[in-house]
């Protein structure tokens, strides 16, 4: 009998389910018991572990006290500003602001929003153009959808949203061509500083700084989609930190609360934030009923306090460390074809005529969960709360598996 709930990325027709009901730590437990280590941070966000008694106290104080509110004009909470500022303050971008919503997706469809009409407000109403690159994933949103540079992602859900330019992941040239081309309609570049859901891809050295130079050239805006990468992932607050590449808005959401209550975000830098602000009678007429949601921003201030009174940051460094190395002498061995990443966030490639699926099916039936990506990858993102020996478990199984 097919469940009443219609599952994301899933085929409708499966009717056999892995039901998690509990988590401690690194771990993961389902309903006959056994236990997982969450290799993948439920979905790249659990930074500081399953089960924090203090998130759910925080979250439960919020609630005795006002558990929501909306922040359309003229309201505000304090939850919001406070979580606004705290964000700014982490991250690369100086005099900055903070749109909230609830999922990546929301951010990211927001943040071509906001690019478009910040160029119009600045006088470039022409420039509507939002250029990606290929393996890009941002989102689910008809925005993020169109951008997408997951071909198959992007099928069958009929027209999209018109003036995107999907680029191969890489190219260089082919960047420079498209905006000798439209240089002057182009409103955006939207890249993820580390391409993640697309198989964890670390850009090529001077890359990002390439296309920051030709926004900067051009009058576009760089977008750095970090719903991956923010919050600490690769050692620093955001992937533009670690890149050393400052963007003009950044995406983030997934472990600004490690999921224990959805927020997502757009920061907006000087840049964009002065085209908005430039005129007194413009009125931004976009936004989500739960932006700034008084028990999402109570999640993100605790989270980010956990991480930092727990050095999560330097641990990422000390995670990614002891993955690669073991990840890398399976690939000295044969039995991985490619190993890549960054900080803790690691994506493996399996000979070619091995399948993802079955390798991730076999994971699991050792204790360990990791995340399959089509063709021939896999990818971890622990949570940065797990132990030396847990990832030394990780590896073990993943070295018994693929030797099979």
């Amino acid at each position: 009998m097919l469940s009443p709930f219609l599952h994301p990325f899933t085929p409708p027709r499966k009717q056999d389910f892995l039901s998690i009901v509990g988590g401690k730590g690194a771990v993961v437990w389902d309903d006959t018991g056994k236990e997982y280590i969450d290799g993948m941070a439920s979905l790249w966000y659990v930074n500081i572990g399953h089960g924090r008694e203090e998130m759910a106290d925080a979250i439960a104080e919020q609630a005795r006290t006002l558990a929501a509110y909306h922040t359309f004009d003229p309201y505000t909470t304090p939850r919001a500003e406070e979580a606004a500022a705290r964000i700014v303050e982490l991250s690369p971008l100086a005099d900055a602001r903070v749109f909230m919503g609830s999922s990546g997706s929301e951010a990211v469809d927001t943040a071509m929003k906001l690019a478009r009409i910040a160029q119009r407000e600045a006088g470039h109403p022409e420039r509507q153009i939002i250029v990606s690159r290929e393996r890009g994933y941002h989102g689910t949103n008809y925005g993020g959808t169109s951008v997408q540079g997951i071909a198959p992602n992007r099928e069958g859900w009929g027209s999209l949203v018109p003036g995107v330019i999907n680029v191969s992941a890489d190219d260089e040239e082919a960047m420079k061509q498209v905006f000798a081309d439209h240089g002057d309609e182009i409103a955006a570049i939207i890249t993820e500083p580390l391409q993640g859901a697309g198989g964890v891809w670390p850009p090529p050295p001077g890359y990002l700084e390439h296309l920051a130079d030709l926004c900067d050239a051009y009058g576009a805006y760089l977008i750095h989609d970090e719903v991956i990468t923010g919050f600490g992932r690769l050692g620093t607050w955001f992937g533009s930190q670690f890149y050393g590449v400052t963007p003009d808005m950044i995406v983030f959401a997934k472990a600004v609360t490690s999921g224990y209550v959805p927020l997502s975000g757009v920061i907006v830098g000087p840049a964009v934030r002065a085209a908005l602000e430039a005129n007194e009678g413009f009125l931004l007429r976009t936004g989500f009923t739960y932006s700034g949601h008084p028990l999402a921003c109570a999640a993100a201030l605790k989270a980010i306090e956990i991480q930092e009174r727990e050095g999560l940051l330097d641990r990422a460094r000390v995670i990614g460390g002891r993955l690669e190395a073991g990840l890398r002498a399976m690939q000295s061995d044969g039995l991985l074809t490619d190993v890549r990443g960054e900080g803790a966030v690691w994506g493996i490639s399996l000979p070619a005529e091995r399948s993802v699926v079955e390798a991730r099916d076999a994971l699991l039936g050792e204790g360990v969960i990791v995340r399959p990506i089509a063709p021939v990858h896999l990818s971890m993102c622990p949570p940065l709360v797990i132990t030396d020996e847990q990832i030394d478990v990780m590896l073990a199984a993943m070295r018994k598996v693929f030797a099979a």
